[in-house]
């Protein structure tokens, strides 16, 4: 394992041999001299890509570009496809009721992993990271697709978080090494320009692959063409990190374990992701428990976990020597805005998302390409008003008032979300309502994460992106909570509310527990017109929630600063410091 030398994150610029192989400035390296994390050095990972970065020629650039466009054209399919199947893998075990409380699992799986995969990558760096990444990705992969039962398939989705979640904080992380803030929201969200067609081919792909293969292949495909697609910017990173050691732009050193645990904080991620997750599982938990909020152990772990979230702010601030989660994060508005908002946001959207599929399936009849079509929809307006809206922050170098405006925009769309998610209404009024909800995310997403960023230096860039990713998937990760504790306590009331006293016990627990079920009543019968407006009554209580939750993000963003981006990587200085042994003659510096 290596870390450059504690003296110097980079040679002496003076030295020929480093100048001839690096071809890199004097001012350049001036830069890269300086110290610029909270410990008085770069870590090695940070340090290697700002070195790959100053190396890159105009070829090698277009080779990371291509190398980001495959994976990210690879990890949109996987999502929209295997999200898809995950409605019919619960299905096939008569387990659809478990659908929300896995999904919240692995959505609080996915949100506190980011931070370790972000440490790591800052450490060891960031192709290092990737294959770790990947890694997860098979396993998951291979995990759901062999399994037998409900249990197997849940620790297949897991990994399949784990893998997922590390690989898109790194794309963040590189586009972000690559651009600056000015052009930050613009390079995060061409990242997703593949989603602007991935999903009508999705929803063609997920009707033969259920049709035929089934959703066992479906999954299991991925295990090779992940890798395959990730190869090329692995491969690309690698060669660059390596010319940057070579080139002795980088000076490197062994550092044992201990030395490896404080780099990453395992002590701080380890309170961070054992708090998060006995604070928030448990909420998904209450649905399948009998007595609900009255089970003993349920508050006992939320306790838990609050408690140790309150040790994991003590902990960073009094012993963590290279914390993941620096207080002086808490006392800058613009990093609390965005993360508030972006958890917010991520709550609304996810809690309306969680049973889309199902509803439009059941209760709108639809098709599995149609149904695919419609739950995506809102992504890739929102992926095309982010690039609009990217450009636009890039050309007046401003975000504040379109961050506002679309919040304003999205809680409007969840005002008529509510009255436009019913079995009786028309198909241009439900589509209608995810395109507008698909114009507003598409800037408060990418606007969150890059105003976070460029409060931090760079050597910070990756542990911010996480600690903002963290919160938008804690976010969804309560969404999901939210909407699995309104179908699981309301469905079956509303199906033998519509059904009336001459519905069998079978049918009404087949169509709450599969949306393949034998029992479900044909279309265009009395009984299946009652099942569709009993799930419209759940997805509209559901949809009140979101908007409720929806609501704070407008004061939130009116509240924000309104600064102006520079060509540059960050806005604040390199200098920033932090309460460590490292950084003793820096700590009068002030916060950014």
């Amino acid at each position: 394992m290596y870390l450059e030398s504690n003296d110097s994150a980079i040679t002496n610029s003076n030295n020929p041999k480093t100048m001839a192989k690096a071809s890199i400035g004097v001012k350049d390296m001036d830069k890269l001299r300086r110290p610029s994390s909270a410990t008085g050095n770069v870590p090695a990972g940070v340090a290697q890509a700002k070195a790959a970065k100053l190396l890159l020629e105009k070829k090698g650039k277009y080779v990371i570009w291509l190398g980001i466009a495959l994976i990210m054209i690879m990890y949109e399919l996987d999502n929209t496809t295997v999200y898809v199947y995950q409605n019919y893998a619960p299905s096939e075990f008569n387990a659809l009721s478990q659908k929300a409380t896995l999904s919240t699992a692995g959505v609080i799986v996915a949100a506190v992993a980011k931070p370790p995969v972000a440490k790591i990558s800052d450490v060891i760096g960031r192709a290092q990271t990737y294959c770790i990444t990947i890694s997860c990705y098979i396993l998951g992969y291979i995990l759901c697709s062999a399994s037998r039962n409900f249990g197997t398939y849940a620790g297949g989705i897991i990994f399949y978080a784990i893998g997922q979640t590390g690989t898109n904080v790194l794309n963040d992380i590189v586009l972000s090494d690559l651009s600056s803030t000015r052009w930050r929201s613009f390079a995060l969200s061409i990242s997703f320009f593949p989603f602007l067609v991935i999903p009508f081919v999705a929803g063609l792909i997920c009707d033969s692959v259920v049709h035929a293969i089934g959703w066992r292949w479906g999954i299991g495909m991925y295990g090779f063409l992940m890798p395959a697609a990730a190869s090329l910017l692995v491969i690309s990173l690698f060669v660059y990190q390596t010319r940057a050691r070579k080139s002795e732009v980088v000076l490197t050193q062994k550092i044992g374990f201990m030395k490896f645990f404080s780099l990453i904080d395992a002590g701080g991620l380890l309170l961070l992701c054992v708090g998060f997750a006995l604070l928030f599982l448990p909420i998904s938990l209450t649905s399948t428990s009998p007595d609900n909020w009255g089970t003993p152990w349920i508050p006992a772990l939320m306790a838990v976990g609050a408690i140790l979230l309150v040790g994991l702010m003590l902990y960073e601030h009094y012993v963590a020597t290279h914390p993941v989660l620096p207080p002086r994060y808490l006392r800058n508005a613009t990093i609390v805005i965005a993360a508030a908002t972006i958890f917010l946001d991520t709550l609304a959207f996810q809690c309306t998302h969680v049973y889309l599929y199902s509803w439009a399936t059941i209760s709108r009849g639809y098709k599995i390409t149609t149904s695919t079509y419609f739950l995506y929809l809102n992504g890739t307006v929102q992926v095309f008003i982010a690039l609009i809206a990217g450009l636009v922050i890039a050309r007046t170098r401003r975000f504040k008032w379109l961050l506002f405006s679309s919040t304003v925009i999205r809680l409007i769309g969840y005002g008529l979300m509510v009255r436009l998610r019913g079995s009786s209404n028309s198909d241009a009024e439900v589509w209608l309502v995810q395109c507008v909800q698909g114009i507003g995310s598409g800037v408060i997403q990418i606007v969150c994460i890059t105003a976070a960023q460029i409060m931090v230096p760079h050597a910070e860039l990756a542990q911010i992106t996480a600690v903002i990713l963290l919160c938008s998937f804690l976010g969804g990760g309560v969404g999901s909570a939210i909407a699995g504790g309104i179908y699981t306590s309301t469905f079956e009331s509303r199906l033998r509310t519509h059904l009336g006293t001459g519905a069998s016990e079978e049918t009404v627990r087949a169509v709450f527990e599969s949306i393949t079920t034998a029992l479900l009543p044909a279309w265009g019968t009395v009984e299946r017109a009652a099942v569709n407006a009993a799930y419209s009554d759940v997805i509209r209580s559901i949809t009140l929630a979101a908007l409720g939750c929806s609501a704070p993000t407008v004061l939130l963003t009116l509240l924000m600063k309104d600064h102006k981006l520079k060509d540059e990587q960050t806005l604040a200085p390199d200098e920033v410091a932090a309460k460590t042994p490292e950084s003793k003659p820096d700590e009068e510096r002030n916060d950014v």
